[in-house]
């Protein structure tokens, strides 16, 4: 649970002054009481539940001051709620290296037809957009729900050369605000576009990126700075890397060439934005990745305000404590 306004909690200050207030006015009184001879005829007089009785109400006034304070500060929760309208962004490596044959019938061939596998399945609630980047980015499709031609546009992607995952990442989240007014364009430092207020921690919004990669990045912005910015906006990263950790030489049209996936990367852009990452090694690694991601599109994590149910405890406790004190104290007409 995370809260809004946290300078509130210095209110949680008065409870401990009001026990102190209370316990001095409690040994006034007695000052002032009759001294009996002996201290036995005061308990036998007294009922067994004459301190309860006493000192409930006055418990039950800090629990309701305790809980206003807790709904002054605005707390928060996220939970999952089903999601609605979806914007999904393929966000596929088209380097060299996706061209091995390591995954039969190539990288580039598993990672497509996995691709169009997903495309088919989605409800028309789903959009799907997709983008290619190898040495800059490039959006090939803006979000539809236009399976056939999704599927056409991941089936004629084209390969170049060098690794851009940072820039494969802006030009998804500029697809996703495209469509979504609530997610705002990216920033460079060639852009004249205004920094957007971080979204609150935990809130996401109802888009995702499918980031699909075999090898290191290379050019253009650092994926993490790339990555930072989807934070900023709420918009969850699923990475999926393909291939080994470790490396491997990989033959392409009779070069032979080295092609590492950097992994670590990977799963850093997963974690800090709420995602989460997969590895690859064969075609049907891919299909069940894809799979995977079709259950958890069921749910979004949202975020909830807890201000009501604090509240209504405040004033529970509040009219219990009243109630409680006419009773006991015969101060009902």
């Amino acid at each position: 649970m995370d809260i809004l306004w946290p300078w509130f909690l210095l209110l949680l200050g008065l409870i401990p002054l009001l026990i102190a207030l209370y316990i001095w006015i409690l040994r006034r009184r007695r000052r002032f009481a009759v001294r009996f001879s002996s201290l036995s005829l005061v308990r036998e007089a007294l009922v067994k539940q004459s301190r309860i009785k006493r000192h409930l109400p006055f418990a039950l006034f800090l629990l309701a001051l305790a809980s206003l304070v807790m709904a002054l500060v605005r707390p928060v929760s996220v939970v999952s709620v089903p999601a609605g309208q979806v914007t999904i962004v393929l966000t596929i490596d088209v380097s060299r290296s996706m061209c091995s044959t390591d995954i039969q019938p190539s990288r580039i061939q598993a990672a497509q037809a996995a691709a169009d596998s997903f495309i088919q399945r989605q409800k028309t609630t789903t959009q799907i957009g997709v983008v290619a980047f190898s040495g800059f980015a490039e959006l090939i499709h803006p979000p539809s729900n236009d399976s056939e031609t999704l599927q056409g546009a991941v089936d004629n992607l084209l390969v170049g050369r060098r690794t851009a995952i940072g820039s494969g990442i802006l030009q998804a989240l500029d697809a996703i605000a495209g469509v979504d007014p609530s997610v705002a364009p990216t920033v460079s430092a060639s852009s004249s576009n205004a920094v957007p207020t971080p979204v609150p921690h935990g809130a996401y919004a109802p888009d995702i990126i499918v980031l699909l990669t075999d090898g290191v990045s290379n050019t253009g912005i650092a994926p993490l700075d790339a990555a930072q910015q989807a934070v900023d906006r709420g918009v969850r990263i699923y990475t999926i890397g393909i291939g080994s950790p470790g490396g491997a030489t990989v033959k392409i049209n009779g070069f032979s060439m080295h092609t590492q996936l950097d992994e670590q990367t990977l799963q850093q852009i997963a974690q800090i934005t709420g995602g989460a990452y997969y590895n690859a090694q064969n075609e049907m690694d891919l299909r069940a990745i894809y799979d995977n991601l079709q259950t958890q599109l069921i749910v979004k994590p949202e975020q909830t305000e807890l201000t009501a149910m604090f509240v209504g405890a405040g004033v529970l406790a509040l009219l219990l404590g009243g109630i409680l004190s006419l009773l006991w104290f015969s101060r009902l007409p």
